[in-house]
């Protein structure tokens, strides 16, 4: 009879949904072409805030030799403007995760996109290498969107959907870093053709990422909804969820390792993405002399390959985790961002036009997918401190990109081409720390799950002190361990289930 009862229970939480759920109201099904609320629609929102953002913050570099040439701008100051475009977003990923952990991903995207908004517009009036910028620093506080789209896919699908939900909202969001390689010239043409000068069209042209970043900050806050359940606010306030201590969810981030660890490989695949995107449209302007508007499709294909690399990385770490487990999400990410390495090496070694053009192309899918592979071990790092534990990841990202931006791309230490060679070493040698992630419940690529027996309970658990428990703080950590069972894979070894032999499902 109460199996009946309990049953019936999990069909009618279950009609509450478009798509079939796990004990958490996670979507276990990822439906690219569906709009249904909350989980799909969160998906479809994400995303393009996410594509508008990395718009706005690389509006500049298709237009720089036209910008460089009206604000008088020497190299340093473009290597400078290139930094300021992503260092800001180190900190404000980590605000991010906290923001995320707190409040929810709603309001913490939709705040920061409008807070940033105004630089956007304010690159219209700018009119001199500081301003130049300041500008570019304020608007890539922007892209700390990445880390609320990244915890609001884990907040909406499950263990076995999650990487793949992950890479494509990351991926689609990040092809806006290509697409504004055809999106501004573009602009910028059809402006000089109604007839403003170059020097007015460049400026106007900046209105059109402004408004686009506005309009999408509005539509995550009105359509928007944080958890499968509701907003956080309404959430907390009816007792369904814990509002949790910031020094208590920071500790238990910082002293994760694996966190750190994520955070440094993270640095040379996002980070180097970023990098490229700030570099590689000028790279083919003044090696390879072509006009303008080529640089600009060349440069775009490098971004534009998001469509699918980077999905196609979340979706393969879901795909050999079904097999190999957390193991297996584990090496394929160090083998496919080992490889894009090897490609960007290859990248600064060649010298015509076509080859250069092909390599970039392989370099792209491999640096990318890895990005998407990373943020399919992210999840599992931690269940309460999801928020901060992605926001330091993301964050890497940027640190990665300042440090190998001040390093190789500025000022004139090293010619382009030899600084793209040497990044691509960075990347091979900052891979290698994932060999020293460990989960006791599942292994690490070396080893299998520890002797003692620890279970995901056990793991997850030990985030929460005995008052906590008391209080029943833990229920959401309980579900999500008993749904992250899927991380055991089923061709390698696993930790044991409960003594009882019965996986346990909560109410």
């Amino acid at each position: 009879m109460e199996m009946e009862m309990s049953q019936a229970s999990i069909d009618s939480d279950q009609r509450k949904f478009a798509l079939p759920v796990d004990s958490e109201h996670k979507a276990t099904e990822f439906r690219l072409f569906s709009v249904a609320a909350p989980h799909m629609r969160a998906f479809h929102l994400s995303w393009i805030s996410f594509f508008a953002c990395f718009v706005s913050t690389f509006a500049a570099p298709p237009l720089l030799p036209i910008i460089r040439d009206n604000l008088n701008l020497t190299a340093t100051d473009i290597g400078n403007a290139g930094i300021a475009a992503v260092s800001g977003a180190v900190f404000a990923r980590i605000a991010m995760g906290t923001a995320c952990d707190l409040f929810g991903p709603r309001l913490a995207s939709a705040s920061l996109i409008l807070i940033t908004t105004p630089a956007v517009y304010c690159s219209a009036i700018i009119n001199s290498p500081v301003s130049f910028l300041l500008v570019r620093f304020f608007t890539g506080f922007s892209i700390a969107t990445f880390v609320s789209t990244q915890f609001w896919m884990s907040s909406m699908f499950s263990a076995n959907v999650v990487g793949t939900a992950n890479g494509v909202s990351g991926g689609w969001g990040n092809l806006g870093g290509g697409a504004t390689q055809l999106i501004m010239p573009l602009v910028f043409s059809l402006i000089r053709n109604i007839g403003a000068t170059k020097f007015t069209a460049w400026r106007i042209a900046f209105f059109i990422p402004a408004l686009f970043q506005t309009l999408s900050a509005y539509a995550v806050f009105f359509l928007g909804q944080d958890m499968p359940d509701g907003n956080f606010s309404r959430l907390q306030k009816s007792g369904d969820k814990h509002k949790d201590n910031f020094n208590k969810i920071f500790r238990n981030a910082i002293t994760n390792y694996r966190g750190w660890i994520l955070l440094l490989t993270y640095g040379y695949c996002f980070g180097v993405e970023l990098t490229v995107d700030n570099i590689i449209a000028q790279y083919f302007y003044d090696r390879f002399n072509v006009n303008l508007h080529t640089a600009g499709i060349i440069a775009a294909s490098f971004g534009l390959a998001n469509i699918f690399s980077r999905p196609g990385g979340g979706f393969l770490s879901d795909i050999v985790a079904k097999r190999f487990g957390m193991r297996g999400r584990l090496w394929t990410l160090w083998i496919v961002q080992t490889l894009g390495g090897l490609f960007c090496i290859l990248l600064g070694k060649v010298g015509s036009l076509s080859a250069s053009i092909s390599v970039m192309i392989v370099f792209s899918v491999f640096v990318q997918a890895a990005c998407g592979l990373t943020f399919g071990v992210v999840p599992f790092v931690s269940r309460r401190s999801l928020g901060i534990i992605s926001g330091m990841t993301g964050g890497g990202g940027n640190v990665g990109a300042v440090l190998t931006q001040v390093i190789f791309f500025r000022g004139s230490r090293y010619s382009t081409e030899t600084g793209i060679t040497l990044m691509g070493v960075m990347i091979i040698c900052c891979t290698l720390p994932l060999f020293f992630i460990y989960f006791p419940q599942w292994g690490g690529m070396f080893c299998g799950p520890s002797s003692e027996g620890t279970t995901e309970e056990n793991y997850y658990m030990s985030e929460w002190n005995s008052t906590e428990k008391d209080r029943g703080f833990h229920q959401a950590s309980l579900k999500f361990a008993d749904n992250s069972r899927s991380e055991r894979g089923k061709k390698v070894d696993s930790a044991p289930s409960p003594s009882n032999g019965i996986l346990p499902t909560y109410a």
